[in-house]
């Protein structure tokens, strides 16, 4: 039964996608119209940088959370030496 339920909840939502895209009767434009290879070079372009900047600032966001785990533990060790 569930696969059944999702088998048709895959197709509505699919035909629900395409319906839009097969209606244009713009001759192959898109939303933003008429685009040009310097329009699609920068779009690439942000794309790709935004992918760079994502990937960058969850480096750092990940290294100083490291850091932060790594001085907790050496406090607890520190804790525990002794009597």
């Amino acid at each position: 039964m569930r696969i059944r339920t999702a088998f048709a909840l895959l197709v509505a939502t699919a035909a629900s996608l395409t319906v839009p895209a097969l209606a244009s009767a713009k001759a192959g434009e898109g939303l933003a119209g008429e685009l040009n290879d310097k329009v699609i070079t920068f779009f690439s372009l942000g794309v790709l940088l935004f992918f760079v900047l994502v990937i960058v600032v969850g480096t750092m966001i990940q290294s100083r959370l490291e850091k932060k785990k790594d001085a907790e533990k050496k406090a607890k060790m520190r804790q525990r030496v002794g009597w």
